[in-house]
């Protein structure tokens, strides 16, 4: 075998495990690995500003592509800047595999500045931790680092990489990756378990998880949900298009509101959890989201979010598209005539509700619509009927986007990407992140302006690489959540109309001017007609633009 580098070797393994692009900021112990990037053509480096907005693409671009990514940042000051998005990427389940350099070996017992175990800090967020110390094991971390993160449930991972292996020259086995079939199948008896609980059920409910879009299951749970008659919802907090929104049984998102959501679940006797969480709420509450009794059939492909809150009567460890082949097989066999009646009424009632329930949120759209400041619901509506067909949203709004899942046109799972995790900051590079996988796509990212600011270097990117990404910055010039939920406890806040440290203004943020400045067009938009014009401008031009929309700061309890 001939002599070959340490970083030689890293990048000629990450070839072999499909790896396209390393997203990074480096520093003095990444040089070597950054020289051996210069001599090769086949991956492919996006530079950030800030790692943060690194971590935030590779998790966005990994869970679009369904390919691993890498991010590579600097030791530890590095490693700590990028670790809220990495909670996010870990919360969405994105196969990447973060490096950081690491000071020489021979070095460490000095502690030298910027040391610190970066194997530990990364530890919590991740789903496997190492430092390699030897040339001769780098294949093999490396092969097992993106099989972990690749294998189900997927996850980051994390790798120290110290400048002395990156350097070190030798005679080693490069390896070849494993990959784990993720399409596993339950037995025969639960697959007959759970089809008789739906039969005999009343008042069938279907809550749609990320893993649905993940596992490319959407047909297959359309073709369930029609033969129960039953409602689908979508997880509380959804990182995905789980469900077509056309679709007559879709009833969007359940919200992250105790009370609302068992009210909702209070309608049903058996409910089918498909790839999702119960329940991820926002703030604690007296009331159970998921009412006492109430029988639960939870399918994952994560044996952790099985029964973790609340008892499954069945719980299901499987592929959602493989069990639900075998869900649809096993109703069809035996599903008699009366109930196929039942379940054609309920699918009627629940296409009733569907339509009432767009048509109120419209109508109350089309009320503000003339209204000035632009209020969010009215310029939800303008968004989502000015974007063409295949377009892909990110959305990063917080407050702003209410309504925007029942008037955007989400069909396909590759159609909308929202924030898993809730650490804000996510929008703006995972738009980045979605245009680079899928980049004959129209990409617009709505953010949130308190969002933008956390990651606002990541324009500077999509101008570097000419990402042809729409950023579209509803700005209420605050915080507009926490003035909610602080005006929610009714105390001093509530009665003096003070909310401290909630308000973006004195001076106001030039949004206009910082994005000119890192190199991304921008126009300011006051009036709902000039948005649709802007987007349409906007999506033509074939790079990135900014449309700061001014929408109405107010807030209601």
């Amino acid at each position: 075998m001939p002599l070959i580098s340490g970083q030689q070797a890293f990048l000629e393994i990450l070839k072999q495990e499909g790896v396209q692009y390393i997203f990074g900021n480096p520093g003095s112990t990444e040089l070597s690995l950054m020289d051996a990037l210069a001599a090769q053509v086949d991956i492919g480096f996006f530079l950030a500003l800030h790692e943060g907005v690194a971590v935030s693409m590779a998790d966005a671009y990994s869970v679009a592509s369904g390919r691993p990514a890498v991010v590579n940042v600097h030791v530890s000051p590095g490693l700590g800047n990028c670790m809220g998005m990495l909670y996010n990427a870990a919360k969405s389940g994105a196969p990447i595999m973060l490096t950081a350099g690491q000071h020489d070996q021979s070095f460490l017992l000095s502690e030298p500045i910027l040391w610190s175990d970066l194997a530990q800090v990364a530890r919590p967020y991740v789903k496997w931790s190492h430092e390699i110390r030897r040339l001769e094991d780098l294949p093999r971390a490396v092969h097992r680092a993106v099989k972990v993160a690749t294998a189900p449930p997927t996850g980051p991972v994390f790798l120290s990489l110290p400048m002395d292996v990156l350097k070190a020259e030798g005679e080693i086995e490069l390896g070849s990756p494993t990959r784990v079939d993720p399409r596993l199948r339950p037995s025969r008896e639960a697959v007959e378990t759970a089809a008789e609980m739906l039969r005999e059920a009343k008042n069938p409910l279907i809550i749609a998880g990320d893993a649905v879009a993940r596992g490319n299951a959407q047909v297959e749970l359309a073709r369930v949900a029609e033969l129960l008659g039953a409602p689908v919802y979508q997880q509380t907090v959804s990182g995905t298009c789980n469900f077509p929104s056309s679709h007559p049984l879709s009833l969007g998102p359940l919200p992250r509101v105790q009370k609302i959501t068992r009210d909702t679940l209070l309608e049903a006797d058996v409910l089918f959890s498909l790839g999702a969480d119960l329940m991820t709420m926002s703030l604690p509450s007296e009331v159970e989201p998921v009412p006492a009794g109430l029988s639960i059939i939870h399918l994952h492909p994560d044996p952790w979010e099985i029964g973790k809150n609340y008892a499954a009567r069945i719980g299901i460890l499987g592929d959602p598209r493989e069990t639900l082949r075998e869900l649809e097989k096993a109703l069809k066999e035996r599903f008699p005539h009366e109930k196929q009646k039942e379940a054609r009424l309920r699918a009627e009632r629940v296409s009733q509700l569907k339509e009432k329930r767009a048509s109120e949120l419209r109508e109350r759209a089309h009320q503000e619509r003339d209204l000035i400041p632009i209020r969010p619901l009215a310029l939800m509506e303008a968004v989502a009927d000015s974007l063409p067909a295949n377009a892909v949203v990110v959305d990063e709004t917080i407050s702003s986007g209410r309504g925007l899942t029942t008037f955007l046109r989400s069909e396909d799972p590759q159609s909308f990407y929202g924030m898993r995790g809730g650490g804000i900051g996510w929008g703006i590079p995972a738009a980045l992140g979605v245009k680079v996988a899928l980049p004959e796509r129209p990409v617009v990212g709505l953010i949130g302006d308190g969002s933008a600011m956390y990651s606002f270097q990541g324009l500077w990117t999509a101008a570097h690489y000419g990402l042809a990404v729409v950023f579209l910055i509803c700005n209420n010039r605050g915080y507009r959540i926490l003035k909610e939920r602080t005006h929610a406890l009714d105390g001093f806040s509530a009665k003096s109309g003070s909310y401290i440290g909630m308000d973006l203004d004195q001076p106001q943020i030039d949004f206009i001017s910082l994005s000119r400045a890192l190199g991304v067009p921008a126009e300011r938009c006051d009036k709902l007609g000039e948005v649709k014009h802007l987007l349409h401008h906007a999506l033509a031009l074939g790079g990135p633009f900014l449309i700061d929309v001014q929408v109405d700061e107010t807030f209601k309890e």
